[in-house]
């Protein structure tokens, strides 16, 4: 929660007016709960739901309707977005080096699905060519069958050193459009 690649994106979703919130997965800093491998990241989606409909009870009086969701995440957190997009039908999904290969994440769409079509979320994947903890191969072998686009970031490595201010203006660009 406290890395730096999640509070730039907690930081710019804020400055653009979103409500935004970031939370320790189970068992992650002082958070109850525990990991388990085994489950391929069910646990920590369902932590995922949870925030959310937290934070929908809290928040929904303010809107008429349901309010948009927009889910990101970071790394292990960028692939656990796809397993709670199944439940929560966001609108938007900003993945940031997510770890898909090692959590066998689920699709978001399906191979030659229209991106025009309403139930489908727009989704931003971002990945730095030099990232040495999850490999671009494996972020582009995932989302070519969706045709999902990634937005490569020369010279930046997993933690986007040096480069952090890139990564909050291609969020924040891709959320004003």
């Amino acid at each position: 929660m406290n890395n730096k690649v999640v509070y730039t994106l907690f930081k710019a979703l804020l400055e653009l007016g979103f409500v935004a919130v970031k939370f320790n997965f189970r068992g992650v800093g002082q958070s109850g709960g525990a990991h388990d491998p085994s489950d391929n990241g069910a646990g920590e989606a369902e932590d995922v739901v949870a925030v959310v409909r937290a934070v929908e009870n809290q928040f929904l009086s303010r809107f008429d309707g349901p309010p948009p969701l927009l889910l990101a995440g970071f790394s292990f957190g960028g692939a656990i977005q796809a397993f709670a997009a199944k439940r929560l039908k966001p609108q938007r999904i900003i993945m940031v080096a997510p770890a898909v290969e090692r959590l066998n994440a689920p699709p978001i769409r399906s191979s030659g699905a229209a991106p025009e079509t309403r139930d489908i979320p727009a989704v931003l994947i971002i990945h730095g060519d030099q990232d040495n903890v999850v490999s671009l191969k494996s972020v582009l072998d995932w989302a070519a069958p969706q045709e999902l686009p990634i937005v490569v970031v020369p010279g930046a490595e997993h933690f986007f050193h040096g480069r952090l201010h890139i990564l909050k203006r291609i969020v924040a660009d891709w959320c004003r459009s």
